[in-house]
């Protein structure tokens, strides 16, 4: 829970649990554990929350139409401000009841592979709480400063008459094969340096392919045979 941002721990009957083995596997998040509330009761639990979202694996006429973490997360943004909205989990080995749905104003199922559905309750926390991190705080990448077209075809100019020095295009359709890179490199979307980057390889393609016919002709006077 703290690993995502959340504090708000309530368990509701909790069966078998010890402080001092909590407070081991929770390392530096002791302050969620002081925090933490007991209810006798889900409801009791869930009294002051807007909006309640339980979560399941199994099927079953009360456990249709579930969203994926990723839909809830999103919703539980929509209610926003103060108000509190519970994500609520059922013990490990069976779930939530049905009793406990009741309760339950949408219903959260993680996807996962139909051979093994299971998860521990572990792993199911931190999948939700992993969603809800997300959505509060995207990623924020910077822009991508694409190079412009003209840059694009003066790259594509110079890279084709390399690739005419060296053989690799034929001279009489060098087009054909030049519009399947032009694909190829208008699916990376380059920005200015990598535009940059691929100039410079043209310009050492065609240096190569000069200093290539500089020593063949030097040979050729000398009267060496080419291998």
């Amino acid at each position: 829970m703290k690993n995502m941002g959340l504090s708000d721990l309530r368990l509701v009957r909790p069966r078998g649990f010890h402080d001092g083995p909590a407070r081991a596997m929770a390392v530096h998040a002791d302050d969620v554990l002081d925090d933490m509330q007991r209810h006798g009761s889900l409801a009791e639990a869930v009294a002051d929350c807007v909006w309640v979202v339980g979560t399941t694996c199994r099927p079953g006429s009360y456990r249709g139409g579930a969203l994926t973490p990723r839909e809830a997360a999103e919703k539980v943004l929509s209610v926003g401000g103060a108000q509190r909205v519970a994500l609520v989990f059922g013990p490990e080995d069976h779930g939530l009841s049905n009793e406990d749905l009741k309760l339950c104003h949408e219903l959260v199922t993680i996807p996962t592979s139909s051979s093994y559905p299971s998860l521990n309750l572990a792993q199911a926390v931190l999948v939700c709480a992993y969603e809800l991190c997300v959505a509060r705080h995207p990623a924020r990448r910077p822009a991508l400063e694409l190079a412009t077209a003209d840059r694009l075809e003066r790259m594509h100019d110079k890279l084709a008459d390399a690739l005419l020095r060296i053989g690799f295009l034929h001279g009489a359709n060098p087009q054909h094969i030049m519009f399947t890179i032009r694909r190829i490199f208008g699916r990376a979307r380059l920005d200015r340096r990598e535009v940059a980057i691929w100039l410079g390889v043209a310009r050492q393609i065609v240096w190569f392919a000069d200093a290539g016919r500089v020593v063949a002709a030097e040979k050729k006077r000398k009267g060496l045979r080419l291998k």
